[in-house]
């Protein structure tokens, strides 16, 4: 029954998920589209998708980053985590409990982008790290990049326990295209603040829903009426 709601919970949410990556991509194509601006975060998208199509993939890398989301995810919830393994394709944590958040983290929150803009804040405590901002974003293009490529591949080509576990399919999809489009849109903030409007983003895609289900909702009133008739 739990599976049952969140399943429709899924079908409520994808005019939210589309108009939240539209407004997503849409803040990345005006910021590409001055590309001096963002010639770093191209260049560090690029260089991990031509490595990722030559057949080197990292694999080993994303299963210990996928792996050590699920534990920071368990522990940010205080569930406690009692082992983790990793193989070269495939890993698990045991853990006490779980649930939809710990279950999809590791497909929404790009684990290496994030260590990559801990390690520059930490250091810009220390050291004037202006100097070196273009190879943090190379290095963000590169990981985003990574966890892009790499979650569509283990989505498309396996089937992730993770996704039953969370509440099934259509729900895990959901979710994660939809947390996919907050990072991406969290992200571009973080890096070009002045260029990113993440308010206006939100009103956008809140408007953009609201309308499409009063059409949707007007719809279905006026063919039950007719059908009354």
């Amino acid at each position: 029954m739990k599976n049952f709601f969140k399943f429709l919970l899924a079908v409520c949410l994808l005019p939210t998920v589309f108009f939240c990556a539209a407004e997503a991509l849409g803040a990345f194509w005006n910021i590409v589209k001055d590309f001096h601006t963002a010639v770093e975060l191209l260049a560090g998208g690029a260089v991990y998708g031509v490595v990722h199509f030559c057949g080197w993939r990292f694999d080993r890398m994303y299963v210990w980053g996928h792996e050590l989301t699920h534990a920071t995810a368990a522990m940010l919830f205080g569930f406690r985590v009692h082992s983790m393994k990793i193989n070269k394709d495939n890993g698990y944590v045991k853990m006490d409990r779980s649930n939809s958040a710990v279950a999809l983290a590791p497909y929404i929150v790009p684990f290496y982008a994030v260590l990559a803009g801990l390690v520059y804040t930490v250091a810009s405590l220390f050291a004037q790290m202006s100097g070196y901002r273009s190879f943090f974003v190379f290095a963000v293009g590169f990981f985003m990049a990574f966890h892009f490529l790499q979650t569509i591949q283990v989505l498309w080509e396996t089937q992730q326990p993770d996704l039953k576990l969370a509440g099934g399919r259509m729900f895990s999809i959901v979710i994660i295209v939809l947390g996919n489009a907050a990072v991406l849109a969290l992200v571009l903030k973080c890096l070009f603040p002045e260029k990113v409007l993440l308010g206006q983003m939100c009103h956008g895609a809140a408007v953009s829903t609201y309308n499409t289900w009063k059409i949707v909702i007007n719809y279905i009133v006026e063919q039950f009426i007719t059908s009354r008739v």
